[in-house]
């Protein structure tokens, strides 16, 4: 861990209090509706499309940076889909802080309103509301305080809007391996602003069973491959009992195993010679995939050995999200603690994302912390209280001066 060399400003300095007071409901709640309008769906294994892409809000995002006088650039991932940075600089002598998040949602498929953004009770209605708009909307208000304020910096800092958080996670890959990069970086995820320093990978891949087809009127003369999936549904029944019974991670608690997609057969009238079932794995800090790979094989093999018609496959991952797991102890994780507490006089305590997010790729530790809750990301009703997200600038703010500020 990097030595910041700095105190944590005190929060009831009056010029301190002020900025953070002066975060401004309603700019934050039309720059939110904004980005809604934006259409920026993934495009998951399809090419992106014009008005429904990343590639838009992107630019608002530049636009919108540049205006508060970051030095602003983007870097292609793939054709048509660039990550998007901005940068406050600092005086060189300080270390460097990363605000980022994704730009794209998922689709809008039974989800008739998704694009009439609305404003009522309180939240803000609409595809990628919480997920992750708000926290980018956020973002931007602080910086807009800093800049007006005329906040000296020691370190950079720097916001940065990923593509492709929804499926295979390219942005953050490429961010990881190109740069640039950061001593600590939050990531505005939707966790109802607790702070989770940690959170568990997601490891998916198909198992396949083979076996020889014949005519269904004369099947003994044929291996049916949905038979023998059926033996490796029944040797994985009790795989999750086995995980619970391992010493479970402080935070993410224990593994999990679930199969999710069965495919099998072509005709009733043929005997199957191909199935295969799409399982899920959520994995541990430290588990690593030849871990997991090996764990599989043991009870496939005990299926083989009894039976020399027994054909398997384990393909290379479907979806491979490693864990996420930094220590409370690092000042961004601490600055967020400190601020939630002393903002809303709740006492925090760390706790696990319980999806796959883009901190793990990005190359240095991140946290995740965002505006929002979890559960109404994805679904057809998606919103964020408009308290979650002032609540939201006001912590980013706050971490910033923490880590950042100059010291008079």
């Amino acid at each position: 861990m990097k030595d910041w060399g700095y105190k944590f400003s005190m929060f009831n300095s009056e010029h301190r209090r002020e900025l953070i007071e002066s975060v401004d409901e309603t700019r934050l709640t039309n720059t939110l509706i904004e980005m809604i309008s934006i259409k920026s769906e993934n495009p998951f294994k399809g090419d992106p499309r014009p008005g429904f892409r990343e590639k838009e809000m992107g630019e608002y995002y530049l636009e919108h940076m540049h205006q508060l006088g970051m030095d602003v650039s983007q870097r292609e991932v793939v054709p048509g889909r660039p990550n998007v940075f901005g940068k406050l600089k600092g005086n060189g002598k300080g270390n460097v802080l990363m605000l980022s998040g994704h730009l794209d949602t998922v689709p809008t498929e039974g989800y008739e309103s998704a694009y009439d953004v609305k404003v009522a009770d309180g939240k803000v209605y609409g595809r990628g509301a919480c997920d992750m708009k708000a926290g980018l909307a956020a973002y931007l208000e602080a910086v807009r305080i800093v800049r007006d304020a005329g906040i000296k910096l020691q370190g950079d800092l720097i916001l940065c809007g990923v593509v492709d958080e929804e499926y295979l996670m390219i942005g953050s890959k490429e961010i990881g391996a190109n740069g640039p990069q950061a001593d600590q970086g939050i990531i505005g995820e939707p966790s109802e602003l607790t702070i989770c320093p940690a959170n568990k990978g997601q490891l998916s891949t198909f198992i396949r069973t083979y076996g020889r087809a014949v005519h269904s009127s004369i099947p003994e003369q044929g291996v049916n491959a949905i038979k023998h999936m059926a033996r490796v549904i029944d040797a994985f029944e009790d795989y999750n009992e086995e995980l619970a019974r391992r010493d479970p991670h402080p935070l993410c608690g224990h593994a999990r195993f679930s199969p999710g997609v069965i495919r099998g057969g072509e005709l009733v009238t043929a005997v199957p010679d191909y199935c295969e079932l799409e399982v899920d794995r959520r994995t541990l800090p430290g588990e690593t995939n030849v871990q997991v790979f090996d764990e599989y094989r043991r009870r496939l093999n005990l299926i083989a050995q009894r039976d020399p018609t027994f054909r398997y496959e384990i393909t290379n991952p479907s979806w491979d999200i490693p864990p996420n797991d930094i220590s409370i102890d690092e000042p961004v994780v601490q600055s967020l603690l400190r601020n939630h507490q002393i903002l809303t006089g709740i006492t925090s305590t760390p706790v696990a994302f319980p999806g796959g997010t883009d901190a793990p790729n990005m190359g240095f530790p991140n946290v995740v912390c965002g505006p929002g809750s979890i559960a109404q990301a994805h679904t057809t009703n998606e919103y964020v209280e408009v308290d979650q997200i002032v609540l939201a600038a006001r912590m980013y703010l706050a971490v910033i001066l923490d880590l950042l500020e100059v010291r008079r």
